[in-house]
């Protein structure tokens, strides 16, 4: 049940209405207010879901996210319960909401949320990419040359990358990022998430951008991207480690064989000797 004078964040699904949650159900017949980023949308999953709104609802969009949290706050702060969502997914992760949670947190007013379906998590399930650590990244810059920009810090990055784009964009992401990342580096593209026509495409990203230019790339894109092998350590990137261990009372033979334990590819006798040298 909401809460007076609380401000809800609730997921909406992201293709399939049968995601959509119990509580979310409940929440949107009992909102008094509801500020949504599309109203068409909001009406045609209530639709849907079989719902009846009583609540008044309000557009709260990207171009007007600013000046209509006041509306928000004013709403709380005459005890009315108050629930964001969005087209799809959960609000404030590249969508509206974060404004209105950051003012109703400052203006001492609690946030809740509503969990529920996540393209991020979705995409990164079924991706078959390593997903024990990952980074969200967002929309990529949609100008090549603040994309490559973008991209290019990102090529040393270890954990799983996962990003949005645009389908008129991503035959151009994927080529960017081939050549940020590397043709070779593993990726999956995820389209149309929990819908009629969801499509999970893996490959290389000169594969995957091979693919994307073959034709044209429709509905909702979530893009999964490997991250980079961690850069194999050398003696001379350790030896000072070795050094500091001995230093603090360890044997220095002790403390070579533990560190080259660490690294695969470092010989336990080459560390030693060079730390010898180099205390010598």
């Amino acid at each position: 049940m909401l809460e007076s004078g609380v401000l809800t964040l609730a997921a909406t699904p992201i293709g399939n209405p049968l995601d959509a949650s119990v509580r979310l159900m409940r929440a949107l017949g009992e909102a008094d207010l509801i500020a949504a980023e599309d109203t068409r949308r909001l009406a045609r999953l209530v639709r849907e879901l079989e719902v009846t709104t009583t609540g008044r609802i309000l557009s709260y969009h990207e171009h007007n996210e600013a000046e209509r949290t006041d509306a928000l706050l004013e709403a709380l702060a005459t005890g009315r319960r108050v629930l964001v969502v969005t087209d799809a997914g959960m609000p404030v992760v590249s969508d509206p909401g974060f404004a209105a949670v950051r003012a109703a947190a400052a203006a001492g007013y609690r946030v809740t949320v509503i969990p529920g379906p996540s393209a991020v998590l979705t995409a990164l399930a079924a991706s078959g990419i390593a997903p024990d650590r990952f980074t969200f990244e967002g929309f990529p810059p949609r100008r090549d040359g603040r994309r490559r920009t973008a991209l290019e810090p990102l090529a040393a990055e270890q954990r799983t990358m996962v990003f949005f784009e645009s389908p008129r964009r991503t035959a151009a992401t994927l080529a960017a990022m081939a050549e940020a990342f590397g043709a070779e580096r593993r990726a999956a593209v995820a389209r149309e998430l929990t819908k009629t026509h969801e499509e999970i495409v893996r490959g290389t990203l000169a594969e995957l951008t091979a693919w994307a230019e073959e034709g044209e790339v429709l509905g909702e894109v979530v893009l999964v991207v490997e991250g980079a092998e961690p850069a194999a350590a050398s003696p001379e990137d350790l030896v000072e480690q070795v050094l500091a261990r001995a230093a603090a009372g360890e044997r220095l033979k002790d403390a070579a064989k533990d560190v080259a334990a660490r690294h695969p590819g470092v010989g336990a006798s080459a560390l030693y000797d060079l730390a010898l040298a180099r205390r010598r």
